[in-house]
């Protein structure tokens, strides 16, 4: 456990990163793309910054799975099949995560955070709307590779599980209530892993979870007041602009 000692400056700094992410995520996704370079420029080796991210991730989650559940637009029998290879998937992206050099990490997270940003921009869940079904088996397959990249890194799968559900013929509406689902899901084993290695600083999760769980409800209100095509310019520029840093600090 590092010797950290945060000013209430850098707790502020973590609530308002938690805040935006959890905007970010209601909006597009990929917030944890600001909140890990955070937690790492906080002090936090990038394991213990992966492990700690996961607790905005999972309380988030919580709340927006509550939400659709109110709203009827819950799909328990799909997300019930397909959450067990994803479950798997993350205990063993989590594994490998823990394994991973310091250095390795930073790089990988800096090459991602530029790579599934661009590839958001076009756009691929719209780009598969009408494409045939594929098999519940090809899915389950799908779902466990997402399952592991969601384990080692968690930052961008929102994205994936998008692309995934409008593959199996859902729209974004159901297809982002089985998003919050499965990732509350998966990332509920992932933290208890990362927890049982020494993995999480509570009390910077919590700080961040508090910013996260505010963020989301502020999110639908500035896609109202800004449109989604405004965020989502704003998230690319900041987000490349972090993951050139964090590569020149790694």
């Amino acid at each position: 456990m590092p010797d950290l000692n945060p000013t209430w400056i850098e707790y502020s700094l973590l609530f308002l990163g938690g805040l935006v992410a959890g905007a970010l995520n209601v909006l597009a996704g990929g917030g944890s793309f600001l909140t890990l370079p955070i937690l790492i420029f906080l002090g936090l080796p990038a394991t213990m910054a992966n492990g700690t991210n996961r607790v905005g991730i999972l309380l988030q989650n919580v709340a927006a799975t509550a939400s659709f559940q109110r709203e009827g637009l819950m799909n328990w029998r799909f997300t019930a099949r397909m959450a067990v290879p994803a479950v798997i998937g993350a205990a063993c992206g989590t594994l490998v995560a823990l394994q991973i050099s310091e250095t390795s990490f930073k790089r990988i997270l800096a090459t991602l955070m530029i790579v599934v940003t661009l590839w958001t921009l076009w756009d691929p869940a719209g780009r598969m709307k009408g494409r045939k079904a594929v098999s519940p088996a090809l899915m389950a397959v799908g779902f466990f590779l997402v399952g592991m990249y969601g384990g080692f890194v968690q930052a961008g799968v929102g994205f994936l599980i998008l692309a995934l559900t409008t593959l199996a013929g859902f729209d974004l509406v159901r297809g982002n209530a089985i998003k919050v689902l499965m990732v509350l899901l998966f990332t509920t084993v992932s933290l208890a892993i990362f927890a049982s290695n020494g993995q999480v600083v509570w009390t910077l999760g919590l700080v961040l979870a508090a910013g996260t769980v505010l963020g989301g409800l502020a999110g639908a209100r500035l896609t109202i007041l800004k449109g989604h095509t405004w965020v989502r310019g704003v998230v690319t520029v900041v987000v490349i602009a972090m993951a050139i840093r964090l590569w020149a600090t790694s």
